[in-house]
């Protein structure tokens, strides 16, 4: 892994809290992700499942971890099974976790190779009454792929049928959406390298440079300051493509005049930070792109000022719907008769801003965390407003990643990557 080492306390506690909300003689199960096959002996580079990784570090595939914490046997509380390394391994794709190293990593001492799982679990299965088993309930998921624990799952279910069954996802979603200083850090780490991107980026772009250009200089500082690379599929969008919410191809030539949003950030540790900023490929923004600019960046502003505990998400977004609506009217993009008139259920700020200004950001780009559920201090949210005018060929997107706090303001990650337009035009003309 690029990333330095973790210290193991995060995954010991993230441990203990789970398993304080575990039934009594209940076991739960979670596995690492596969490697996804291409074509021939292709794979996509391997990512970990996040579940697994926050509750034990371990950032390899065919790795099992199980906790049980009434077990019998008190070693059997917590176990991990994992691929048994050998020279032959090391010699090909280098050396896989240790029994030893896995200590290190996880805090967890009973490490067994994945040989001895059936029977240790047939062992363990026979002493506990409940089963938790890990499914995907993101209210964004749309798996079509088996994973690995589908089919751990369904093998589980099968040979033990007598089991109850408990779902671990309602527990997650609760945990992980509430981040411990030591994630807070990992974070802000993604957020500071995302940061020097941005600003090598400031200084190379100009009229006639081309989208994967400036992708290609965001991977370079990113790769160079221990991160993987993206936390997700980047946005490099000039002119009017920044007018497709999800605009990836990257490919077109941008001109002078034109401005360029860019959604664009760096992973650290597996862990997400997520930027928008939209710039002037010439350096200067016309007055209407500075009027609109302005708008955004007023919303974003008064937007963070309501993340704070006990905000629910829902009316969050109807009050910055409200915001919106005040800007497009002072824009001349909206008139009276638009807002008197307008749909409840798709309001008129919905025609130049259609998307949510906010979610939950961690180990997941879009992170774990339920809706339904008041804000609470420690949870990182996104604040990231927009404006889309194809008819003027431009769109505006700014976004921030910001720490819920227990009284004040949130603490913005972002604080040091350029947004004012003065510090922007002032960086690409130094």
């Amino acid at each position: 892994m690029k990333y330095l080492p973790i210290d193991k306390s995060l995954f010991i506690t993230n441990r203990a809290n789970f398993k304080a909300k575990m039934k009594p003689n209940s076991l739960a199960v979670f596995n690492s992700n596969d490697i996804y096959p291409i074509s021939a002996d292709s794979t996509m580079p391997f990512q970990q499942h996040r579940d697994i990784f926050y509750l034990s570090g371990v950032d390899q595939e065919e790795s099992i971890l199980v906790l049980f914490p009434n077990c019998p046997k008190e070693k059997h509380r917590e176990i991990l099974f994992l691929k048994e390394t050998n020279a032959h391994i090391a010699v090909w794709e280098g050396e896989k976790l240790t029994k030893e190293k896995a200590y290190e990593t996880s805090g967890i001492k009973t490490v067994y190779w994945l040989q001895d799982m059936e029977k240790i679990m047939f062992e363990l299965m026979t002493q506990c009454d409940t089963v938790y088993i890990n499914t995907n309930e993101h209210y964004r998921a749309n798996v079509e792929t088996e994973t690995r624990e589908d089919r751990f799952t369904k093998w589980l279910k099968n040979k033990y049928p007598a089991h109850a069954v408990a779902k671990s996802n309602p527990i997650m979603q609760h945990l992980r959406s509430v981040k411990s200083p030591i994630e807070i850090d990992l974070i802000q780490n993604a957020c500071n390298i995302t940061e020097k991107g941005f600003r090598r980026v400031l200084d190379f772009v100009k009229p006639g440079v081309w989208e994967y250009e400036i992708e290609a200089e965001f991977m370079h500082e990113f790769l160079r300051n221990r991160s993987k690379g993206f936390a997700y599929t980047p946005i490099i969008a000039s002119g009017n493509n920044a007018n497709v919410l999800h605009y990836v191809e990257n490919n077109q030539q941008c001109k002078a005049g034109d401005l360029i949003l860019f959604d664009v950030a760096a992973e650290y540790a597996n862990y997400s930070s997520d930027m928008t900023r939209t710039i002037p490929v010439s350096g200067r923004y016309t007055d209407r792109q500075k009027s609109v600019y302005n708008a955004v960046l007023h919303i974003k502003n008064e937007a963070t000022k309501m993340l704070i505990p006990g905000t629910d998400w829902a009316t969050y977004h109807i009050e910055v719907g409200k915001l919106m609506t005040s800007e497009l009217l002072s824009l001349g993009l909206l008139d009276k008769a638009d807002v008197q008139n307008e749909n409840p259920d798709w309001p008129a700020y919905k025609k130049y801003f259609m998307h949510g200004t906010s979610h939950h950001m961690g180990l997941d780009t879009h992170d774990y965390g339920i809706l339904t559920e008041p804000m609470e201090a420690n949870m990182v949210f996104t604040v990231e407003p927009g404006i889309y005018i194809p008819d003027e060929g431009f769109g505006i997107r700014l976004e921030d990643d910001v720490v819920i706090q227990n009284t004040g303001e949130p603490i913005n990650l972002m604080k040091n990557i350029p947004i004012e337009i003065e510090e922007i035009e002032s960086l690409m003309n130094s």
